[in-house]
């Protein structure tokens, strides 16, 4: 077989799909705003307690439902029109965050904030799946690593900007509920954006709901060895790796500051998570994606422990900076290799198996993290969290020779069948 001169890369590829073009800024605008709402939440319910281990039950209210009910919310994504999903859940972010706007205006008891963070990770088990899978709906395969990217640069600014602003708000209003309106507004633009898109049709699973349809996404990660291994790799490592919970603490007691550092610290991951982004979108696809994602965790890892063991806000800024650049690597290398290894009507259970396995990294590593400050302080809880990453990608990379050797990722190249 003749092969062809290699295409050029374009690194505006993705800003050439007037829908991406739409989506983005809709993405913008509805992650800076759920980014101001989880800085508010944190800073609120510490505020009140001043309990580590209540910072680590924001993250167990996060997680659960979302855990509880990702492969029936898989399911529906792969069988139910995804942005009609993306719309409405985008309004049930906007309806949760008018809800902390009464609750902080009531001056509510702590207990109500909690319950209505269930019922916000209710609205995100059905929002992930759905938002994940009708990305490829706007997006070319053969530029879903230029689109990723972007969309990860974009997540980025979201973070950087979202935490900042919040900050700023906290200091210069007499009270906290504007700023829950404020993510209220934001989310609703996010789902105005998405309705505005033309995806195209996406073929729909077939067959009722049953255990094993909920169950394919996950029998197809088990059988894509590289796909579970690098999904598993990114729930042990966070998993471990969760200093971010304990960042008011870290604000308030270790670095004594208050809302506006909180809200660097929390940016401060994400400005280095999008300078990689920008290098990222400019360069060709990885062509050893395996050994980039493993030693990405390890730097992520180092970077913590460092982080744990500062008492300088630069050095805890710069730690948690290049932490976030080397995370960013291992994000959008993973979400190519399982949006670009998952036939299309698996999308949606795939994706939902990803999410819960992100929320159990991200927000019951937060629980883990506050439970281990709460017994043996906040510098053992990210320094032994730091090390257990290292360790778990050292396990990761023994026990899984296909993420190792994993060179360029290619699109699975097999026909989707009618059934689940």
């Amino acid at each position: 077989m003749r092969v062809g001169p290699p295409v050029k890369h374009d690194p505006y590829a993705a800003l050439r799909l007037p829908d991406y073009r739409r989506f983005a800024v809709g993405f913008l605008a509805g992650s800076t705003g759920l980014q101001i709402l989880n800085m508010a939440v944190a800073w609120e319910v510490y505020d009140r307690t001043h309990d580590p281990l209540s910072l680590g039950y924001i993250g167990l209210c996060r997680a659960l439902p979302v855990v509880l009910l990702a492969l029936f919310a898989g399911h529906v994504a792969d069988t139910s029109d995804r942005r009609r999903i993306v719309v409405l859940t985008q309004f049930g972010f906007a309806a949760v965050a008018a809800g902390f706007c009464v609750l902080s205006w009531q001056q509510a008891p702590v207990w109500a904030f909690y319950l209505l963070l269930v019922a916000s990770a209710c609205v995100r088990a059905f929002n992930g799946p759905a938002r994940q899978s009708f990305l490829p709906l706007i997006a070319p395969q053969e530029i879903f690593q230029n689109v990723v990217s972007y969309q990860s640069g974009i997540f980025q600014t979201a973070a950087i900007g979202g935490p900042l602003i919040g900050g700023l708000l906290i200091a210069a209003l007499p009270a906290m509920w504007p700023v829950y309106l404020i993510s209220c507004a934001a989310c609703i633009a996010f789902a105005l954006a998405v309705a505005g898109t033309s995806p195209a049709a996406a073929p729909r699973a077939k067959g009722g709901l049953t255990f094993r349809a909920m169950l394919a996404g996950m029998d197809h990660m088990w059988r894509e060895r590289p796909v579970f291994a690098a999904i598993l790799l990114d729930l042990l490592a966070v998993l471990f790796g969760g200093a971010t919970a304990l960042l008011p603490l870290y604000a308030v007691d270790i670095l004594h500051g208050g809302p506006q550092l909180l809200g660097v610290l929390k940016a401060a991951p994400y400005v280095g998570a999008l300078l990689m982004a920008g290098w990222l979108a400019f360069r060709p696809d990885f062509v050893r994606a395996g050994p980039v994602l493993l030693w990405s965790v390890v730097a992520f890892a180092a970077s913590t422990v460092v982080f744990g063991m500062s008492t300088s806000v630069a050095v805890s800024v710069a730690a948690l900076a290049i932490g976030g650049a080397a995370d960013n690597i291992s994000v959008v290398i993973r979400h190519v290799l399982v949006q670009m290894r998952t036939p299309d009507h698996l999308r949606g259970r795939v994706g939902a198996v990803n999410s819960m396995f992100i929320e159990c990294s991200n927000e019951l590593g937060g629980f883990e993290s506050g439970a281990v400050a709460k017994f043996f302080g906040p510098v053992a809880s990210v320094v032994s969290g730091g090390i257990g990453t290292a360790v778990v990608v050292a396990g990761i990379a023994l026990a899984f020779p296909q993420l190792r050797k994993l060179g360029r990722i290619e699109p699975l190249r097999e026909p989707d069948p009618a059934a689940p």
